[in-house]
């Protein structure tokens, strides 16, 4: 199965409601990190190719998904855009200050997080997450800089029909309109708020 939607926006751009949002139309399954994190056996491949030097295998890797959202995914965006050319790419956005923040507050504390003996997968996350974020993201006035340089590139390198930029609370309708589907009779999601996300990091810590 390729992929029809590349999410190309950083993790903490509203990407588990646009995960959910791409589920409701018809275009899931979806990849997130939520699939890595629920099922430890997907963390092996991310793990052996971004820390263990395996060759990136993208159908591999989204095997049984119709769409892709948030990281690891979107560290790849630019290979999966010519790996799967008639894929449709959308760019989550939101106030690079409001993600730094919310960042800050949820996967950098994760990435800090001693895990459990028992939960040997969210090790091999922590590692392949640290392995493909460096130290880009260490100070707000340098994760802000490469925030807004990712979405630059993202655009430079994504023709105009094939990329959608999504602003954080525009909804169904931009969305709806660049899939061709009719907008669905119900609120768009809104999933994995920062408390969500803060309260997920104790249980695993259990």
């Amino acid at each position: 199965m390729a992929l029809d939607i590349i999410g190309a926006g950083l993790g903490r751009t509203g990407t588990d409601s646009m995960r959910e949002a791409l589920t409701v139309l018809g275009f899931g399954p979806c990849h997130h990190m939520h699939e890595i994190r629920d099922n430890p056996e997907k963390a092996k491949p991310w793990h052996e190719h971004l820390c263990g030097g395996a060759k990136l295998d993208l159908d591999l890797l989204f095997d049984g998904y119709r769409s892709q959202v948030d990281w690891p995914g979107a560290h790849f965006w630019r290979e999966s855009a010519e790996r799967y050319p008639d894929a449709k790419v959308i760019l989550s956005m939101r106030d690079p200050g409001d993600w730094y923040e919310s960042y800050s507050k949820t996967i950098k504390v994760f990435r800090e997080t001693e895990m459990p003996p028992d939960a040997p997968h969210m090790r091999q996350i922590q590692e392949f997450i640290t392995v493909f974020l460096g130290d880009r993201f260490d100070t707000k006035e340098r994760a802000m800089a490469e925030f807004e340089a990712h979405a630059a590139e993202v655009k430079s390198a994504i023709p105009a029909d094939r990329l959608l930029v999504h602003e954080l609370g525009s909804g169904w309708v931009p969305l709806c309109a660049f899939l061709g589907v009719p907008v669905p009779d119900q609120p768009y999601p809104h999933t994995n708020a920062t408390t969500a996300f803060q309260e997920r990091n104790i249980e695993l810590r259990k």
